[in-house]
């Protein structure tokens, strides 16, 4: 999406534009006190933490960043959108910004990619950053999808006018509406019509290709057993994406990872109930 973001945009005063190879950074900062870095899933943007980042800037210094290529980030190059390059990328902007956070907040994908930065950072505590996945993306597709859905990213991305043709079939009210309720959530018109926005450019859409086409889990779900970071899970129990077993089965076999579940709430809980996400959130880092 063009830099900068419109006047409208959901905290857009609190936005400014970061450089930091290989990408310009759409940045949103506030508050005082420690750190709590703010990591979106794949296809969304900081708008998806529009409340959750309000909330939570009345006793924290918050930022919230978007990945590369997605939202208002310019992508600086095209190969670094997968999981471990994105992870060590968000780490050199952390050390530039000098953001020593206490806390990742990462939402689906960025669960995923919170977790394989706490491995590269220390917080002013000089331990790794706590993390929380708010129904963290911590599994990979069940069967033939699994094989599939990996290649036809790939494929797309490589396709000229892919990204393009996918916003003007997807990016109406109707299929966005459909998009949000196949995910278990329910969104007021303001929170559709950001996603619609996103959807509907395509510079957008080819960086959620890309990152979807790199994507892979195989080392960070080998390396749970040894990641030693204090978590704390979120899920919504109507997730249609990513269900809350997998979070249950992922903190199962990590060394200080807890769950807790939210009945009536699908995979954008944090923007159906930010309160209720904020309030789990404080009583976990105050625990």
């Amino acid at each position: 999406m063009r830099w900068p973001p419109p006047d409208d945009w959901p905290n857009a005063g609190f936005s400014r534009q970061v450089f930091s190879a290989p990408h310009r950074w759409h940045v949103q900062e506030t508050g005082a006190g420690e750190t709590l870095l703010l990591i979106h899933g794949a296809g969304g943007s900081t708008q998806s933490f529009r409340a959750l980042f309000s909330h939570l800037a009345h006793t924290h210094h918050v930022v919230a960043i978007d990945l590369p290529g997605q939202g208002f980030t310019q992508l600086g190059a095209r190969h670094r959108c997968g999981l471990e390059a994105m992870a060590e990328d968000i780490g050199h902007l952390c050390a530039q910004q000098g953001w020593q956070p206490v806390a990742l907040v990462g939402h689906s994908a960025g669960g995923a990619i919170a977790l394989k930065l706490a491995q590269s950072l220390l917080s002013p505590r000089g331990q790794p950053p706590a993390v929380i996945g708010i129904n963290p993306a911590l599994d990979t597709f069940d069967g033939i999808a699994g094989v599939l859905f990996p290649a036809i990213a790939k494929m797309l991305a490589a396709i000229p006018f892919s990204a393009r043709i996918f916003s003007a079939a997807s990016s109406t009210p109707s299929r966005i509406q459909a998009l949000i309720s196949g995910t278990g959530s329910k969104l007021e018109s303001d929170g559709l019509a950001l996603y619609r926005m996103l959807v509907a450019d395509r510079d957008h859409v080819d960086a959620t290709l890309l990152m979807m086409a790199q994507w892979s889990l195989d080392h960070l779900t080998e390396e749970l057993p040894s990641l030693s970071a204090r978590t704390l899970f979120i899920t919504g129990d109507q997730d249609g994406a990513v269900p809350p077993k997998v979070s249950h089965a992922a903190a199962g076999r990590m060394q200080n990872a807890t769950v807790v579940d939210m009945a009536g709430y699908g995979h954008l809980v944090h923007e159906e109930a930010p309160g209720e996400v904020a309030r789990n959130i404080l009583h976990f880092l105050d625990s």
